[in-house]
């Protein structure tokens, strides 16, 4: 197989790295995915360091069996916690989240107050504090864990509930209370959520999505790199997923979400990595 037409490896700790999956579809039609997440074992956001980075070491010695060219880690947590030891590691490119979102919070914010919600882990690290200060010191950042938000996107029943108001008005009050004009989809999952986030912080509020901001990064890398997919979009892509507990219920939620079928999807034992 000729590099450029390699596929690129995806990974997240469940179902909501599909975000990022579905932004690459959109953005890059030329290249081919190959994702895997890693259902038995979520959420990332409550586990430790170490944990992650063995997991996440585990999935990228998996996705190497199936020579992708580059890998994302489409995972807040991993991202915070495991990404730059594994990219000392990697003679391929891989490319996080966490970054790319920053970066546009950065360039978007009028009042200089940056709000970001994701897992406790991923809060914890202050990773994302520490790259949009990085690039502005001027810059105040307010981070909020919302642990409930993964397995309400993942159980999908109350997605249009008013017990999702409640629970994410109880979340966003303190964000509201330091007048953010900017706030940071610092999970994966939370993409699902945008519409009910939106509407409770008010339009005077802009929502970052780094699932998009990170589909647009890859596209600058594979570039740079030499690695962009010389197949024409006359070529039929074909995706393949995988995972580490119940795919029915995994191509359940990748059809609703996906421009393509999941139904290649099969689920492996990723302790054997």
């Amino acid at each position: 197989m000729e590099l450029q037409n390699a596929p690129i490896g995806v990974f997240d700790s469940g179902f909501g790295g599909l975000t990022v999956a579905r932004e690459i579809m959109r953005q890059i039609p030329n290249e081919t995915i190959v994702y895997f997440g890693d259902t038995a074992r979520v959420p990332y956001g409550t586990k430790s360091q170490t944990t992650i980075l063995k997991y996440s070491k585990q999935i990228v010695r998996f996705l190497r069996t199936k020579e992708v060219k580059a890998i994302v880690v489409a995972c807040n947590t991993a991202s915070a916690l495991a990404l730059e030891e594994i990219r000392r590691e990697l003679e391929i490119p891989i490319l996080g989240v966490i970054k790319p979102g920053a970066k546009i919070a950065a360039n978007t914010t009028k009042n200089g107050k940056i709000g970001i919600i994701a897992t406790e882990a991923t809060i914890q690290s202050r990773v994302y504090t520490h790259f949009i200060q990085d690039l502005n010191p001027e810059l105040t950042v307010i981070g909020k864990a919302c642990p409930l938000f993964v397995p309400i996107v993942e159980e999908g029943t109350f997605l249009n509930d008013p017990i999702l108001d409640a629970i994410a008005n109880r979340y966003l009050e303190e964000l509201k209370q330091h007048k953010i004009d900017t706030l940071i989809l610092g999970c994966t999952h939370y993409p699902l959520l945008r519409s009910t986030l939106s509407r409770l912080m008010g339009e005077d509020v802009t929502l970052v999505n780094p699932a998009y901001e990170t589909a647009r990064e890859l596209q600058r890398l594979l570039r740079k790199e030499g690695l962009e997919n010389t197949q024409g979009q006359e070529i039929e892509r074909i995706h393949t997923f995988y995972v580490s507990d119940v795919p029915d219920r995994f191509k359940q939620f990748a059809a609703s979400i996906l421009p393509c079928s999941a139904e290649r999807t099969a689920q492996i034992n990723i302790e054997e990595y």
